[in-house]
């Protein structure tokens, strides 16, 4: 196991799900975390799972005050970081004819706004060689009904990725981003009801060329390779989908 002693990182939405595999996988190598939340049921039960060498903080992903008191979290517990992962986000499977303003805004807000602000406002804090790693979805390469907007506000993202990656360069700090596919994690990644998310991962099973849903320490260990290993890759877009965006299997 690669040892990550001494790095620090940060991992925003890190109290669930993928990003709560980032932190731990993080952790388990030695590294010192920091890591974001916003339901305090959530940051409860990863401050009790983490444990001391974590601090979890408290922060709305699209609230700009928000990543402002988080860059002085950052400064104060940790001063400079070796990597950040820029995990939070928000899905609703919603058909374009129904989709709200609001519901929009949201998704936008959380998935787009604020990972562009946390890019803005945690780049100083990042050390020279340093990195990012951006999530994104395979919903922005594949159109699936119901994601128009979920799917446009991790096309952003992606976009992203490849601009601050070219901005950055100076600083050799690189930016990437990772993008899953069908992963199998208590919520699915999405505000639905128990029904729906568990023919998701029957869905998953179904049209994924590996015949499975993905597990989160599958992405995390991209993550991971992206952030530490990767030295010589910058702007690119990883694809952790089990082969849906690029195989296609016959019928039958």
């Amino acid at each position: 196991m690669t040892s990550y002693e001494g790095k620090q990182a940060v991992v925003t939405g890190g109290t669930t799900g993928m990003g709560r595999a980032i932190a731990e996988a993080l952790l388990e190598r030695g590294a010192r975390v920091l890591v974001t939340g916003r339901t305090e049921q959530n940051l409860a039960e990863a401050r009790r799972a983490l444990g001391p060498s974590a601090h979890v903080v408290r922060s709305e992903a699209s609230s700009l005050a928000d990543i402002d008191a988080l860059r002085g979290e950052i400064e104060s517990k940790l001063g400079t970081v070796d990597a950040v992962f820029v995990n939070a986000g928000y899905a609703k499977l919603t058909l374009h004819d129904r989709v709200s303003e609001a519901e929009y805004d949201r998704m936008f807000g959380i998935n787009t706004k604020g990972p562009y602000f946390t890019l803005q406002r945690l780049a100083p804090l990042v050390r020279d060689g340093g990195a990012f790693v951006l999530t994104t979805s395979v919903a922005n390469q594949v159109g699936y009904p119901g994601m128009s907007v979920y799917a446009g506000t991790k096309a952003a993202l992606r976009s992203f990725a490849q601009s601050f990656a070219a901005e950055l360069l100076p600083r050799r700090i690189r930016v990437n981003a990772l993008s899953p596919g069908f992963i199998k994690t208590p919520t699915m990644g999405i505000d639905a009801s128990e029904a729906e998310r568990a023919a998701l991962l029957i869905e998953g099973d179904r049209v994924t060329p590996m015949g499975r849903n993905g597990t989160p320490d599958e992405v995390a260990s991209a993550a991971l390779f992206l952030a530490f290993e990767a030295t010589f890759t910058t702007g690119i877009e990883l694809m952790v989908d089990g082969g849906m965006t690029a195989i296609e299997i016959p019928d039958g």
